[in-house]
């Protein structure tokens, strides 16, 4: 058998942290060329694009056709004028969640990329987690019967990598950056959020909102009657180990998230090469589904403030 042929697709890598190198992995693992990576400032090379052009712009990776996809993951406030810029530009675009920080810019954004040729999909990661496809799966075969309640955990050691996630005007806080994950996951298997509950636990406890990592408990309401709890903590002990769980309850038992297995990052990729590919929409991740993952997170985020129950509608 010969040699597999090149990718006819070339990445562009917006944004040279973390999730920068996480994306830049995952498409170097499917053989697809990182042609860019695009950042205002010069940083060591990342290590699946040791060879990949350094540019200061999006718009200066726009102008060469070998970039076919832009994979953006710069802090959150910019995600919104990226992303439309690149659609415009005819690009297929994976996006880093969240989708904004607002939901005018996240309506913007679900518009723009209903107007473009590319395709638009937002790299909510954990729907690519095997252990949360599976559960997802079975739940929707009936393991469960009627979902009836959901529960999630959360639970990291203090994010070192990015001071900014520590600005609430750019991360949005606990709620909008850490526990949106729980959050659709949550909005994936009740459906239609309509009212959140977050406070702050322990030594924090009490109305305002808490520093990025104090710990947050959030419970949603859904239109079906359902309920989730979602408990969401990055402050613990240096060399903590990431953990988190999903359980479900439903008339006829409960279900959970069993193991893990594969790189959820390189899965989520390659789900989206194919969409890509194939002219697909995302369904596994949905634009429809991160805009509301988002308003959720800022109904979290208002009820922290307020100290109040939230509805979900007008976030």
């Amino acid at each position: 058998m010969g040699d597999p042929l090149p990718s006819p697709h070339g990445v562009a890598i917006v944004g040279a942290g973390r999730m920068g190198d996480a994306h830049a992995t995952a498409w170097a693992a499917l053989g697809v060329p990182i042609r860019a990576v695009v950042s205002p400032r010069r940083r060591p090379a990342l290590a699946a694009a040791p060879d990949a052009r350094w540019a200061t712009t999006l718009d200066d990776v726009l102008a060469d056709p070998r970039v076919t996809i832009v994979s953006i993951c710069t802090p959150t406030p910019s995600h919104a004028s990226l992303a439309i810029r690149a659609l415009e530009a005819g690009r297929h675009v994976l996006l880093e969640k969240p989708i904004a920080l607002t939901v005018p810019d996240a309506r913007a954004v679900a518009d723009a990329a209903e107007r473009a040729a590319g395709i638009l999909m937002v790299a909510h990661v954990v729907r690519f987690f095997r252990g949360y496809a599976e559960l997802a799966e079975r739940v929707a075969a009936g393991s469960v019967g009627e979902v009836r309640a959901v529960r999630a955990t959360r639970l990291s050691a203090a994010p070192t990598w990015a001071s900014w996630l520590e600005d609430d005007e750019q991360s949005g806080g606990m709620v909008v950056d850490f526990a949106i994950h729980d959050f659709d996951q949550a909005n994936l298997l009740l459906g239609a959020p309509v009212a959140v509950r977050s406070i702050r636990v322990g030594a924090a406890a009490g109305a305002g909102e808490s520093a990025f990592g104090e710990p947050v408990a959030t419970t949603i309401e859904y239109a079906g009657g359902g309920v989730a709890q979602v408990l969401s903590a990055a402050d613990l002990p240096e060399g903590f180990a990431f953990g988190s769980t999903l359980d479900v309850v439903g008339s006829d038992g409960v279900d959970a998230v069993v193991g893990d297995g594969g790189d959820p990052f390189v899965e989520q990729a390659r789900y989206f090469l194919r969409c890509v590919e194939t002219g697909s929409e995302p369904f596994r991740s949905p634009v429809t589904g991160a805009v509301d993952a988002l308003r959720v997170a800022l109904a979290a985020r208002r009820s922290l403030r307020s100290g109040d129950r939230e509805t979900v509608a007008g976030a």
